[in-house]
């Protein structure tokens, strides 16, 4: 039995883009013993995948905020000890990054693989592993995980992306039909106006849609309510950690968003989609998956109302 160590710490988003060479790893390598470092709150999510057997979560962003407080050092002793505890066969850093992922696989034991100087943003890492691997930066970051994954274990990644998430196991049947509007994200220039919003709102309820909008801190709540008052079936709900928010962006009829990780998490579904882009591009990071996707906008192009209900009419 090989031992794998799989380093993908975060964003959300790059954490789902990772899933599908998890599966790749687990179909080809049945008999692995395969563990994951991620961050603590993307923990939960990582977890609900079949193929993972030991998720071991790094909280880097908590530490970075109480980094000189005792029980930060120790929780960083504690975090090294599981990461040494076993002599791993493979560590497959795919994040790529200098500080987040490359000198966490230092601390680990075993063989460390990760991208060459030319793949990835931060040359110095590969400085880091043992094994570097050519990978184009042109393509999706699914692929790239999948094709440094395969490069890593001895395998050409083929078929369809697969992320592991069977969406009739996280669906409450009980719960009726709704959408979803995931109209927040980490980065203000991402955003949707709220007028388009509340325009795009009023029309699917018009229509009997019942609508959900889920939110992660305190100003996003204060938008969640804010549309929701002007619409007349909209509902907040409380904030959930991500395993449940799994189930409920499983049960959605259909999703609503803008570049935000929530949105890859539908796509991984297959969640009829409408991905809405205004400070980013969709190219190599946009949603990805089984299910029908439609993508409005881009970098600098503010999509209308118009554009996204026009986009979501022939998904539902």
């Amino acid at each position: 039995m090989s031992d794998i160590l799989f380093i993908k710490t975060s964003s959300l988003g790059d954490v789902i883009h990772h899933l599908p060479a998890l599966t790749d790893a687990r179909r080809k390598r049945p008999d692995a013993h395969v563990s994951w470092v991620v961050e603590e709150a993307f923990a939960p999510l990582v977890r609900l995948h079949p193929g993972v057997d030991r998720v071991i979560p790094i909280a880097a962003r908590r530490w970075r905020r109480t980094a000189m407080a005792p029980s930060t050092w120790a929780e960083m002793t504690s975090f090294a000890g599981l990461l040494r505890d076993r002599n791993y066969d493979e560590i497959i850093d795919s994040q790529g990054l200098f500080f987040k992922s490359a000198l966490v696989g230092r601390l680990a034991r075993g063989r460390r693989h990760g991208y060459d100087a030319g793949s990835i943003r931060e040359p110095a890492a590969s400085r880091l592993y043992d094994v570097r691997h050519r990978v184009a930066r042109d393509i999706h970051a699914i692929a790239r995980n999948r094709q440094l994954t395969g490069l890593a274990l001895g395998y050409a990644p083929d078929g369809p992306a697969d992320f592991g998430l069977e969406r009739s196991k996280f669906v409450d049947r009980t719960a009726g039909a709704y959408g979803v509007l995931f109209h927040s994200t980490a980065r203000p220039e991402k955003e949707w106006p709220e007028p388009s919003w509340i325009a795009l709102g009023q029309a699917l309820v018009a229509g009997g849609r019942s609508l959900v909008l889920p939110w992660g801190n305190e100003a996003e709540r204060a938008r969640s309510q804010r549309l929701a008052a002007a619409l007349a079936n909209a509902k907040v709900p409380e904030k959930q950690p991500l395993d449940h928010m799994a189930r409920l962006v499983a049960g959605a009829a259909f999703v609503v968003g803008v570049d935000t990780g929530l949105l890859h998490l539908a796509a991984a579904f297959g969640i009829p989609l409408v991905a809405i882009f205004v400070g980013s591009e969709p190219g190599l990071t946009g949603p990805m998956g089984q299910g029908p996707i439609a993508i409005v906008g881009g970098s600098g192009k503010t999509p209308s109302v118009a554009d996204v209900t026009g986009a979501l009419a022939p998904l539902v």
